[in-house]
C-alpha cells in the first residue's frame, strides 16, 4: 500500500516522487527502466530562455533540479545579458550521465520513497477516485493518488527515413499499455512528435574549424542553496550549415518523413528539424550549429541545431558538409519520435483530472516539451496530489505569481495544439517574475507545504531583510538617484556588508522602480479578477444573457475565477461582464 504512486522517472517523475516523499507520504516511483531515470535524451542542458526561470522556481519550492544541475555543470552561461533582467535566463551544459546518477542516488536515499522498475498498465479507480496502479505483470499497487509522468514513452515510435519501429528514446522500451487505460478513463488521446540530432564521436571532430564558445565568469548557480558556484569545465563550439548542406536536404525532401505523411504527430514549432528549417526559411543561406559535450570526458558530442528524421544515408552526407564535421562518425543517428499525450484542457489548474479525484498528470503527457517544463509540472502536480491525500486545500500558483502559474494556466485554460514550450514572452508580468527573485516570490508561499527546509527559509528571510535594509540605506545616503542611470551599477561603500542576492535585488528594484510600480498596479487590477471566484455548481447553460458559445465553453472548462474565465478562447469581454453581474446578483440573494 502506498499513499502516492508516480508513474515515470523522467524530470517530472523525479520531482514528483521526491516531493511526495518529502511531504511525508509513502511514495512509489515506477519506471520502465532504472537506466532512464532523469534521462536527457535530447540536449544535455538545463535552463535557457524562460526555462531557467522554471528551474529557479522549482528550486524555490524545494525541488531538486537546480541542486543537481549545479553539481554536474560543465559550462554555464547567462543568456540575454544585453537585455533587461526580466529576460536574463541561466543555462548550463550538464553532464548527462552524472545527472542521471546524481538523481538516481537522491531517489534511492530519500526516506518514504521506493523506486521500482516496471511498466504501469492501468490506473484503477473506485467511485470516481484513484485506488491503485496495476503493472504489466499484474501486480496492483494500492494508493490514494497517482501522478502520471510518462514523458514521450506512451506508444512511442521511432522514425528514421523509411524505417520506423516501436521504441522509446535512445533505444529504450515504449510504454504500450497505459494509453488505453487513460482513454478508458475519458482522456482524449493525441499524437505529438519531437526529435533529436545525431551524436558524433569526439575523435572525428575537427574543432579547429569551429568557433569556441566559452562559459561566463563568474558562474551563477541555479540553486539558492548552492554556496560554491560550479566551475566551467568545458568549451562548446559554433559552426554553420552551408549551401551544400541545404542542397542535400532539398534534393531528398521526397524521402523526409516530415513531408511524406509518414509522421502524423504534431511537432514543436520552436524546435524544428533541420529539414523543416530549410523549407520554412528558404531565404537563409546558413543556420547555426552548436557542438556540445555530452559529459565530462565522454566521447560523444551533441549537434545542436541538426535535429532530423532524414534517412541514414542522407544524414551521413548532410552532417559531413558542416565545417569541422567533414570526417565525422555518427555514433547515434538523429530520429523523430511520436508518442501519445492527453489534452490538458481535461485538467484543473492544480494539474488534477477534472473527472477523477486523486489523479494528476505532469510533463510531456500534458503536451509540453522540455526537461524544465516537466520538472516544474512534476513538483506542482505532486504538491497538489499530497494535499489531496491530506484533505487540505490545493496549492494554486497564478500568472502573476510564477512562470509555473503561467504555464499551467496556458495549458489548462487555453490548451495547446503543439508541444508547449515556456518562453519569457508568455508571461505578461515578466519584469516581476524574474529568475533572480524566485525565492522571494515562492519560498514564503510554500513554507506550509512541508518542502521548505529551515535552512532554505532562513536564507530567503535573510535575503529579504537585507534587501529592504540596503534599499533604505541607499536612499538615506542619496545613492539611489545615480543608480537609476541605465549604465550605473551598484558599488557599496566600504564597510557595507550585504550578500550578493540582496545587492542584486536592491539594484534591480531601484533601477526599475517606476516600471515595477506600473507592473504591480496591473497585477493588482488583474488580481481582483482572479480573486472573484465562480462557484463550482454554476449552471452556465441557465444564464440566458451569455452567448451560446460562451455557455458551452464555460460549462466544459468550469473556470475557478473570473480571471481564468476571461482567458478561455471563445469567451469575450461582454460574456465576462454578464458573469460579473450574475455573480453579484447571486451574492446579494
Amino acid at each position: 500500500m502506498a499513499d502516492l504512486v508516480v508513474i515515470g522517472a523522467g524530470h517530472a517523475g523525479c520531482e514528483a516522487a521526491l516531493c511526495g516523499a518529502r511531504m511525508g507520504l509513502d511514495t512509489v516511483l515506477l519506471t520502465l527502466n532504472l537506466e532512464s531515470v532523469a534521462l536527457m535524451p535530447c540536449n544535455p542542458s538545463i535552463g535557457g530562455t524562460g526555462k531557467g526561470h522554471l528551474v529557479r522556481e522549482v528550486d524555490a519550492l524545494g525541488g531538486e533540479m537546480g541542486l543537481a544541475a549545479d553539481d554536474v555543470t560543465l559550462q554555464s552561461r547567462m543568456l540575454n545579458r544585453g537585455k533587461g533582467p526580466a529576460v536574463h535566463s541561466l543555462r548550463v551544459q550538464a553532464d548527462k550521465r552524472a545527472y542521471h546518477l546524481r538523481m538516481l542516488k537522491t531517489l534511492f536515499n530519500q526516506e518514504h520513497l521506493t523506486l521500482r522498475q516496471g511498466e504501469a498498465a492501468e490506473i484503477i479507480t473506485r467511485n470516481g477516485k484513484v485506488s491503485g496502479v496495476k503493472t504489466q505483470t499484474g501486480d496492483v499497487i494500492p494508493c490514494r493518488a497517482a501522478v502520471v509522468c510518462t514523458g514521450v514513452y506512451l506508444k512511442s515510435r521511432i522514425i528514421i527515413g523509411e524505417a520506423e519501429w516501436d521504441a522509446g528514446p535512445q533505444g529504450l522500451m515504449p510504454a504500450n499499455h497505459l494509453s488505453a487505460s487513460l482513454a478508458d478513463l475519458g482522456f482524449p488521446i493525441r499524437r505529438f512528435k519531437t526529435g533529436t540530432p545525431a551524436r558524433v564521436a569526439e575523435n572525428s571532430i575537427d574543432f579547429d574549424k569551429m568557433e569556441p564558445q566559452l562559459g561566463d565568469e563568474p558562474v551563477v548557480p541555479f540553486s539558492f542553496l548552492t554556496d560554491t558556484p560550479p566551475i566551467n569545465k568545458a568549451k562548446c563550439y559554433l559552426t554553420w550549415t552551408n549551401e551544400e548542406t541545404h542542397r542535400i536536404i532539398r534534393e531528398n525532401l521526397h524521402r523526409a518523413p516530415m513531408f511524406t505523411g509518414q509522421i502524423n504527430g504534431t511537432g514543436a514549432r520552436y524546435c524544428p528539424s533541420i529539414e523543416t528549417k530549410i523549407v520554412r526559411f528558404a531565404d537563409k543561406d546558413r543556420h547555426q550549429i552548436f557542438m556540445e559535450p555530452e559529459g565530462d570526458g565522454y566521447p560523444e558530442w551533441y549537434v545542436q541545431g541538426m535535429s532530423s528524421s532524414m534517412p541514414e544515408d542522407v544524414q551521413w552526407d548532410m552532417y559531413r558538409t558542416i565545417p569541422g564535421l567533414e570526417h565525422c562518425i555518427l555514433t547515434r543517428l538523429a530520429y523523430a519520435i511520436e508518442y501519445d499525450c492527453i489534452d490538458p484542457l481535461t485538467l484543473t489548474p492544480y494539474l488534477g483530472a477534472r473527472h477523477i479525484a486523486g489523479l494528476y498528470l505532469a510533463g510531456q503527457v500534458n503536451g509540453t516539451s522540455g526537461y524544465e517544463e516537466a520538472a516544474a509540472q512534476g513538483i506542482y502536480a505532486a504538491i497538489n496530489a499530497c494535499l489531496y491525500c491530506m484533505e487540505k486545500e490545493p496549492f494554486l500558483l497564478t500568472r502573476d505569481q510564477a512562470y509555473i502559474g503561467v504555464m499551467v494556466d496556458d495549458l489548462t485554460t487555453k490548451g495547446t495544439d503543439e508541444p508547449y514550450r515556456m518562453m519569457t514572452s508568455r508571461a505578461e508580468h515578466r519584469l516581476y517574475l524574474r529568475q533572480d527573485n524566485a525565492d522571494l516570490r515562492l519560498t514564503f508561499k510554500a513554507r506550509d507545504i512541508g518542502l521548505i527546509s529551515d535552512e532554505r527559509m532562513r536564507r530567503a528571510e535573510r535575503k529579504q531583510a537585507e534587501t529592504e535594509e540596503l534599499i533604505k540605506r541607499l536612499a538615506e545616503a542619496g545613492m539611489e538617484k545615480e543608480l537609476r542611470h541605465p549604465d550605473a551599477h551598484l558599488t557599496l561603500p566600504a564597510g557595507w556588508e550585504y550578500g550578493e542576492g540582496a545587492r542584486e535585488q536592491a539594484e534591480i528594484q531601484i533601477k526599475y522602480e517606476g516600471y515595477l510600480q506600473k507592473e504591480m498596479a496591473q497585477i493588482r487590477q488583474t488580481r481582483a479578477m482572479e480573486e472573484t471566484k465562480i462557484p463550482e455548481d454554476t449552471d452556465y447553460l441557465s444564464i440566458d444573457s451569455l452567448r451560446l458559445e460562451a455557455r458551452e465553453k464555460l460549462k466544459a472548462r468550469r473556470p475557478l475565477s473570473l480571471g481564468q474565465a476571461s482567458r478561455i478562447p471563445g469567451v469575450n469581454p461582454a460574456d465576462i461582464a454578464v458573469l460579473m453581474v450574475w455573480l453579484k446578483r447571486r451574492k446579494d440573494q
